[in-house]
């Protein structure tokens, strides 16, 4: 059984008078422990579709199943408790918490999941460390840099023990050297943990190591191909 199942999947934002289609007639399977891509121009659709997909919007047509759930059907309680159990969310902002601590941050899903405090601590110090922020836990995002904080919200977003996590333009407040680092990171987070990656980016260095590449362009899904970053993993 696939781990994200999309059919018939379509978006239609309404301005006035003006009618846009995000998203139209989508179909997409992924399966457990994919680091798969997204990738399109501005427009393409690839934000709408990961939105979507993370119960943050509603589509205008289609069915997605995360796992045997049919999202559409929950209501807004048991959709929250799905994004809080089953997804894991990575921003281009980061989305940190400014007044608590790197540690703290990577706890607070956990907080709210009903993790005890004692397992908590934990496994957001063992994630930490897995990250290299382990001597940084005590410090506040705004003592940490782009970089950091971006793996801050990586070990948040594993710590967890989400089935998929969303990552939308992860690299692309970072430098060069900042943003493959975090890859190489991720890379190799889903590798140990079997964990799913599924990423929107323009960032060829993204491009470089997903092992499956979904092209979009006005809202359609135009090749879906093996990445250049195949080879050993979880993933097809």
């Amino acid at each position: 059984m696939s781990l994200v199942r999309i059919e018939g999947l379509s978006k239609r934002y309404r301005q006035n008078s003006i009618v846009v289609d995000a998203l139209s007639g989508i179909d997409l399977h992924v399966g457990k422990g994919e680091f798969l891509s997204l990738v399109g121009p501005s427009g393409s659709g690839k934000t709408t579709l990961l939105n979507l997909i993370g119960g943050l919007d509603s589509p205008t047509m289609g069915h997605i199943w995360i796992g045997d759930q049919e999202i559409g059907r929950l209501s807004k309680s048991a959709l929250s408790r799905l994004r809080l159990q089953r997804i894991g969310f990575i921003f281009q902002e980061y989305n940190l918490i400014p007044v608590l601590s790197a540690l703290e941050n990577v706890e607070y899903v956990m907080l709210l999941q009903g993790v005890s405090g004692h397992e908590r601590r934990e496994r957001a110090l063992a994630v930490l460390r897995e990250v290299g922020l382990e001597d940084l836990a005590s410090r506040r995002p705004p003592q940490l840099s782009g970089g950091q904080q971006q793996r801050v919200a990586v070990a948040r977003a594993i710590a967890s023990r989400p089935s998929i996590v969303l990552a939308d333009e992860p690299t692309a407040n970072l430098d060069s050297v900042s943003g493959a680092a975090l890859l190489d990171l991720m890379r190799g987070l889903n590798e140990r943990h079997g964990v799913t990656f599924l990423f929107s980016t323009h960032d060829p260095m993204v491009m470089e190591r997903a092992r499956r590449i979904i092209q979009l362009h006005d809202g359609r899904i135009v090749a879906d191909k093996p990445g250049m970053g195949g080879g050993q993993g979880y993933g097809p």
